[in-house]
């Protein structure tokens, strides 16, 4: 009996997860008729032709326009060729320039069926993400199987999470601290009872993985406001205001992308601590929690030494360009670090660090009595307070 109750608490969060999975893909977000999207129609579509001659090249940006002669390949108007115009801003960031056999993602402004305008979006990539997502997941599965499968449907699930509940949320003006951490909350827990079941070992990685973040997310809200951070320095963050949601409160949601983008590596950090602990009580039956809970310490100091430098490359990786501009520039440090976005990036790395330091306490606290306080006993019969 015990043996069935263990299989099926190990097999039951992939249903519930398939379940969630099935209710997100269905969850209407709100906005699928947003008014940007009135009267057009956004398809792909193959270059037949370009025309350069009104762009003008200065040799290291481009401004002008690019016209391009276009066949339309699904949708509606599938089959039929138009012309489409192809905006240069003069940004090497932005801009892009097709040549013939290219595929372009367009949008088609219509009125009935007469085609009124096509402007050109950007390059059709989705067949190669595609691609690349099919060759990760054969990858994942082939290597890793069952557990594979898991991680999986746990990815899937968090990616729906995301663009179904956590983006509408925000867009709706919901605070954006509860909703983060009732995300990042549903997000651990299917992850991890999809690791191991539902089990103590789950609840104790969980308890010590919540506990962390309701820790990055206290010192985030702190030193936001200490910095003087304005959520602004989000990047794309002016152009949400000017598109209408004027009400949105940019410095909450930067607070909330602090803990959300640190709960993974702090969630990977419990579960490390959670295995080794769950081993060590596995090994030694008898072993009283408070020893666990030092096993747990000495795991967890030897994690944070990799994980923080994880952090830290992760949000500075994206910023190499800007950190040669200073070099090249010759600026000099400290107007580096007083630098607004400079300073934001210091308050994700720096507090997700912070976070990692407390959750490997927390949950080698958590682990150690939910794992082996437990353990010890159910071996013995002893009540607890006579130990």
């Amino acid at each position: 009996m015990k043996q069935l109750q263990k299989r099926w608490g190990y097999h039951l969060p992939v249903l519930l997860c398939l379940i969630l999975i099935g209710l997100l893909l269905w969850l209407p977000t709100g906005f699928e008729d947003a008014l940007v999207y009135q009267e057009s129609d956004i398809q792909p579509a193959r270059v037949l032709s370009c025309d350069n001659s009104s762009i003008i090249d200065t040799g290291l940006v481009r401004s002008g326009e690019q016209r391009c002669e276009l066949e339309i390949a699904s949708g509606r108007f599938a089959g039929r060729t138009a012309g489409g115009v192809n905006l240069l801003n003069g940004s090497l960031e932005q801009d892009k320039l097709f040549q013939p056999g290219d595929t372009a993602l367009v949008r088609i402004n219509y009125d009935g069926e007469e085609i009124l305008s096509v402007s050109m979006i950007d390059h059709y990539r989705v067949p190669g993400e595609l691609l690349l997502a099919g060759l990760f997941c054969a990858l994942l599965l082939l290597f890793a199987r069952e557990t594979g499968l898991r991680a999986l449907l746990s990815f899937v699930l968090a990616i729906l999470t995301i663009w179904k509940v956590l983006v509408p949320c925000f867009l709706k003006g919901w605070n954006p601290v509860w909703v983060g951490l009732g995300v990042v909350l549903l997000i651990t827990v299917a992850v991890v009872t999809m690791v191991y079941g539902f089990d103590r070992r789950a609840l104790a990685a969980i308890s010590g993985c919540a506990l962390g973040v309701a820790v990055t997310c206290v010192t985030g809200i702190l030193f936001t406001n200490a910095f003087r951070i304005h959520g602004a320095v989000m990047s794309y963050s002016e152009s949400l205001l000017y598109a209408g949601y004027q009400h949105l409160d940019l410095t909450q949601i930067f607070t909330a992308s602090i803990f959300i983008g640190a709960s993974g590596a702090v969630m990977d950090l419990s579960v490390d601590i959670t295995s080794a602990v769950h081993e060590v009580v596995e090994k030694k039956p008898g072993i009283p929690w408070q020893e666990a809970v030092r096993s747990g310490m000495t795991v967890g100091r030897a994690a944070l030494g990799t994980q923080t430098t994880t952090l830290l490359l992760a949000y500075s990786g994206g910023f190499i360009a800007l950190l040669m501009v200073f070099m090249a520039q010759g600026s000099p440090l400290e107007t580096v670090f007083n630098l607004k976005y400079v300073s934001s990036e210091i308050l994700h790395t720096v507090v997700g660090s912070f976070g990692l330091c407390t959750v490997a306490p927390l949950t080698a606290l958590t682990s150690g009595v939910l794992l082996a306080r437990g353990r010890t006993s159910a071996l013995t019969g002893q009540p607890e307070a006579k130990r």
